[in-house]
């Protein structure tokens, strides 16, 4: 089992609980890291959590912290999803487990949003849970 786990989240996401309530729920960023981290408590892992608009940023996390620190991914990539080439050459080159998430469904959306750069790259996606999608995919990523 993984004990080490990169959780990141992309662009928006800080705006959870006012965004789009109709689309994302009502929940906020600050109520989904304390649900992870209390999943994350009950099975002794270790969890190191960044939200971030930048592209680069995200990126520059993969390559630090995903290869030099975790054993595994759990990202919300955002709207970097239909777009970040540049995300999925990351996560491609930590060469991890990596679960990628949606608070809503993607593939039942907009048509742009069905597609997913990452999901190639990814062990796993999970969409249109809201706030469980982050739990499913962190329970994905302990029975690895």
């Amino acid at each position: 089992m993984v004990k080490k786990i990169l959780v990141l989240h992309g662009p928006n996401l800080q705006l959870l609980g006012k965004r789009e309530p109709d689309v994302y729920g009502t929940e906020t960023l600050s109520s989904i890291n304390g649900l992870l981290e209390e999943k994350a408590k009950y099975h002794k892992v270790e969890l190191k959590i960044f939200q971030s608009n930048h592209e680069g940023q995200l990126i520059d996390l993969i390559g630090d912290i995903g290869l030099n620190w975790a054993e595994a991914i759990l990202i919300n990539p955002g709207a970097f999803t239909h777009t970040s080439i540049a995300i999925r050459d990351a996560l491609a080159a930590v060469n991890k487990p990596v679960v990628e998430v949606h608070l809503s469904n993607i593939h039942a959306r907009e048509e742009f949003r069905k597609n997913s750069w990452i999901a190639p790259v990814a062990t796993g996606q999970i969409s249109g849970f809201g706030k469980f999608s982050y739990i499913l995919g962190l329970e994905a990523l302990l029975n690895l």
